[in-house]
């Protein structure tokens, strides 16, 4: 016997999707911390204006 099971993908339109200003998340700096369960990560905004996640 063979079961499939789908997942099933709810897609939102781009505009109802929060948005978050990553100076906003820094308070003006270049570093923020973010937690996700029980995972930290670190976003950094660099001098050329990129952004990078890390753990």
């Amino acid at each position: 016997m063979v079961v499939s099971v789908a997942k099933e993908t709810v897609y939102r339109p781009a505009d109802t999707l929060p948005l978050y200003e990553a100076q906003d998340l820094t308070k003006g700096g270049d570093l923020a911390k973010i937690k996700l369960e029980d995972q930290l990560y670190t976003l950094r905004i660099t001098r050329a204006g990129k952004l990078i996640l890390t753990k």
